[in-house]
């Protein structure tokens, strides 16, 4: 993000905080808020995040479970997306000592509170795809014949 960028996010942040009444007077506080903010939307809004959150919408689930259930994403990338959402709250890890040995995964109460938006955002896309696709054309199109806006 260019110093441009990052100024006029630190500023909606700022108008934003100061609309909600939090006290975050200093642009400081606001750059640190604004911080925070990106890296929460970082996590959610990764390719796998959502698919794993949306996934365990239901109840808990199994490691192979939700292997199987999300279409692409590899055991790697899986056990790596679940780790951060447990390091952010988002998920818990049950661990029941059986053989062989069986690890659930389910939303914590802070995790639940994220499908609402998470949805709508689905619900927003799935909406919109269509015209996200035009305009990607037209742009295209635009740019093949060298007529882009910078």
């Amino acid at each position: 993000m260019s110093a441009v960028e990052t100024d006029a996010v630190a500023a909606a942040m700022a108008e934003l905080l100061e609309r909600q009444d939090l006290g975050l007077p200093s642009a400081c506080e606001a750059t640190e808020a604004t911080g925070e903010v990106r890296s929460v939307l970082d996590r959610v809004g990764d390719k796998w995040s959502a698919l794993v959150l949306g996934t365990l919408a239901p109840g808990p689930r199994r490691f192979t479970e939700l292997l199987h259930g999300i279409e692409g994403i590899s055991q790697r990338m899986l056990t790596l997306t679940l780790r951060q959402l447990e390091r952010d709250g988002l998920v818990s890890r049950t661990v029941h000592a059986v053989v062989p040995p069986r690890v659930d995964y389910a939303l914590t109460d802070l995790g639940r509170t994220l499908l609402p938006p998470v949805i709508a955002l689905v619900e927003w896309a799935f909406g919109h795809t269509a015209e996200i696709r035009e305009h990607r054309e037209l742009y295209d199109a635009r740019r093949a014949e060298g007529r882009a806006t910078p």
